[in-house]
């Protein structure tokens, strides 16, 4: 059953990533810790594992579709290179704990700003 539940897992995770653009982690991160009792720096190093693979699929369909900025994703690659070193290290350096909870405040944030535009654009100005 493990597997099974393994693999819907990562369906869900593919789906919302490939069609919101979503970082997987939002969704695998959560579920290897409750589902799969993985400990935080588990979760979060296969999170990152796993996104490789199905990130690579879900920009090769967008790009046949010519919906890439390559410019702007190789920028954006570099950065993310350098910062997942540094992120990756600082990481390891923080106790399970406090990870977990810097890993819920950044939930919690997102899900705020993103409740907070999608609010403010769909109501129309009062004055329009």
């Amino acid at each position: 059953m493990t597997v099974v539940a393994l693999i819907a897992v990562g369906l869900v995770a593919g789906t919302l990533g490939a069609m919101l653009g979503v970082g997987g982690g939002i969704v695998y991160v959560p579920a290897l810790v409750a589902l799969f009792s993985f400990a935080q720096h588990e979760a979060q190093g296969t999170s990152l594992a796993v996104i490789i693979p199905s990130t690579m699929i879900a920009a090769y369909v967008h790009a046949r579709a010519g919906r890439v900025d390559w410019k702007t994703a190789l920028l954006l690659g570099v950065g993310g290179i350098l910062g997942g070193v540094a992120g990756a290290r600082i990481a390891l350096s923080l106790d399970a704990p406090v990870l977990k909870r810097m890993f819920a405040v950044f939930l919690v944030l997102a899900v705020l700003r993103m409740a907070g535009k999608t609010r403010r654009r769909s109501h129309p100005a009062a004055d329009a």
